[in-house]
Formats: C-alpha cells, structure tokens, sequence
C-alpha cells in the first residue's frame, strides 16, 4: 500500500484527563486511489487526517508514504509537517486575497526557476479548467472556482499525497456533489493519491474510491461504497450509510435452505449470513433499507403512511405495519398517497444483512 496506517492512535490531553480521539486505526491506500473518511461529529477522522498531515502526534501505531515511516509512537518518531510532501485543501480554501489566481498557484513552488514555475502554474491552471482566470483575484470568483484554485495551489508542489478535510462544506447544497466529481477527475488525471473527510455521504459516495466510516474514534469498517451500503459489517454502519431501519426477525430452516422470517415475510438471499444458531433461537433484526421495500397494492401486506418526503422523482415514504414495525420505502413520485393511507407493499431484498436482537427502547 502506498499509504499505511497501522493501528493510529491520538489522544487529547485535558484538565479531566486523556482522551482517545483515535483508537486503533488500520488502513491502507494504494497509488492513485482516492480514499474517504466519514462519520459524525467527534468521530475522530479530522483528528486522524490531522496525524497522517503531522499536524497531530500519534500516541500509538505508525504512519507511512511509500514504505518511509512518518510518524511511529513505538520509536517516538514524528517528522514534521513541512518534510512530509503532503499538500492540504482546507474548509476555507486559504487563499491569499492580495495575491491573483496564479500568484496563488505559484506560492509553494517558488523555489523553482521562473520557466518551470510558469510552466507548472499553467498547467494546474488547465488541469482545473481556470486557464481564462489566472490574473483575477481570489474574490472576483465563484466558491466552486475558489476551491479549485486551492485544488491547483496544493497539487502543484508535486505532493506524494493530498489530504483535503471538508473541503465543499462551505458550498451550496446543489454545488456540492458536482464539484466533488470535477475534483475526483483533476484527481483520478493528475494521479494523485488523496485522503478526504466529509460529513456527507454523497460526496463520499462521489469521490471515494473506498471510504472508511468511522464511530467514535474507532474505523468500523474500509471499503468501496457498495459494499458500505450493501454488506454493512457492523450496526452502526448498517445505520448511518443510506434509509433503512431495523426489524425484528428470525433465520430459521426453511425448504429451500436457511431463511428469515420477517413482518414483511420470508426472506431467502441468505448468502454470507450467519446460519439460525448465529442468535439465541435465530432470533435477530434484519436490515430493510428504503429500496428493499416495493409499494405493489396486490400485496397482502399493508402499511399505513405515517411521513412523507419528495424527493423529485421519488417519495421517501414512512410506513407502519400492522403488526407496529415501522419501515421506510422509495416510491415513484407519480405514486402520490396521502398520509394516512394504506398502500400494500412487499419486500425484495437481494442482499439480506442481519444483526444481533436489540431491545426495542421502553
């Protein structure tokens, strides 16, 4: 791998004690991949970006680039940010106000000979499509132009590594996702390994090409995004990638083969499931996400409207089972019910995820 991290540790020192921001993170990038942390506030993953940037010391494990150690708790040794060849995309962008776009550029580089520098500041210039921009200043552009240009002042020192932290959450909502595509491709075309961290999933999703959620400190679970969304390895991921909720069921022998017994009735895709003595008496909750659930009104399974929430070509419909369990469901937009009505819908769930019982609260 070409960026290692082997079980990171970083703690935070207060009147009441330690703290562990990051407990125990392992995790590797190969060349050219860009990787993304996520997860909620106080989950570590700036703290953890800010010890592979040298900004943070780590308290345990070891930090690499290409087999060189940048940080080692075990040795005490912590090479400084400035000798570690990574550049940083910031929140706020950092641009220097007084200075033109390619002025901007230019800063980090301007130990090179002039014609080189010209010629590296052009081409960053290109490589973000703000070739037409070099002579204004930071303020005569957009937040999107603003951002690339930091994009371009980071990469071009030739960093061995990117590590940008919330770097569209200063954007508009709509801007966002298209933004964290364009800096995948200047990305993906410079060849450039990157670390991100985000706070929303759809720019992780956009970005990433293996995305890491983190959960108090600790990194549940490094992987693609279908796989997060898909084969959830732990609850807490199984809960905050995507819609969905918890059901209560039971893996039993059926026929065919093992499988659950839910409100929505059986489930049979039970490939990499536990087997039913997994749980005391097969007994466990299943994962039923939004898309799992199919609104078909010859279904003899009804479901009473309790919340609605369009979504443009879709309606985010909270249901109510007779039987109590509440489940959420994708349903076209030309399929406008009322709250309150009852609409028959059935499950179809290719990849049945399973999770030990929990009590429901009260």
């Amino acid at each position: 791998m070409f960026l290692s991290l082997e079980s990171v540790g970083v703690r935070y020192t207060r009147a009441s004690g330690a703290r562990a921001a990051v407990d125990g993170v392992t995790l590797g990038l190969a060349a050219g991949q860009v990787g993304v942390l996520i997860g909620p506030s106080g989950c570590g993953k700036t703290s953890l970006l800010r010890a592979v940037a040298g900004l943070e010391r780590c308290a345990a494990g070891r930090v690499l680039i290409a087999g060189d150690v940048l940080s080692d708790a075990a040795s005490g040794l912590h090479l400084a940010p400035e000798q570690r060849r990574i550049g940083m995309v910031f929140q706020d962008y950092a641009l220097f106000p007084h200075l033109s776009v390619a002025d901007n550029i230019a800063f980090g580089i301007s130990a090179l000979p002039r014609a080189e520098r010209q010629a590296r500041v052009q081409q960053m210039l290109d490589l973000v499509g703000l070739g037409h921009a070099a002579k204004r200043a930071p303020h005569q552009l957009s937040g999107g132009q603003q951002q690339r240009v930091a994009l371009a002042r980071a990469l071009a020192p030739k960093p061995r590594l990117l590590l940008l932290d919330e770097p569209f959450s200063s954007l508009d909502v709509d801007l966002r996702e298209r933004l964290a595509q364009e800096v995948r491709s200047i990305l993906k075309e410079s060849g450039t390994t990157a670390l991100l961290v985000t706070h929303d999933q759809l720019e992780a999703f956009a970005v990433g090409d293996v995305i890491g959620v983190m959960n108090q400190g600790h990194l549940e679970q490094w992987d693609d995004a279908y796989t997060l969304y898909h084969r959830p390895a732990s609850r807490f991921v199984a809960g905050f990638i995507g819609h969905g909720v918890f059901a209560p069921a039971q893996i039993v022998a059926c026929a065919a083969g093992p499988c659950v017994q839910t409100p929505l009735g059986e489930l049979h895709d039970m490939d990499n499931c536990p087997l039913p003595e997994a749980f005391p008496l097969g007994e466990c909750d299943v994962l039923l996400r939004a898309d799992d659930i199919v609104h078909d009104d010859a279904s003899t399974v009804r479901a009473r409207i309790e919340r609605k929430a369009f979504r443009g070509s879709e309606f985010l419909y909270t249901l109510r089972l007779e039987s109590g369990e509440q489940v959420l469901a994708h349903v076209p937009s030309h399929h406008d019910h009322h709250v309150g009505e009852w609409i028959g819908i059935r499950a179809e769930v290719d990849h049945v995820v399973t999770f030990p019982r929990v009590a429901a609260a009260g």
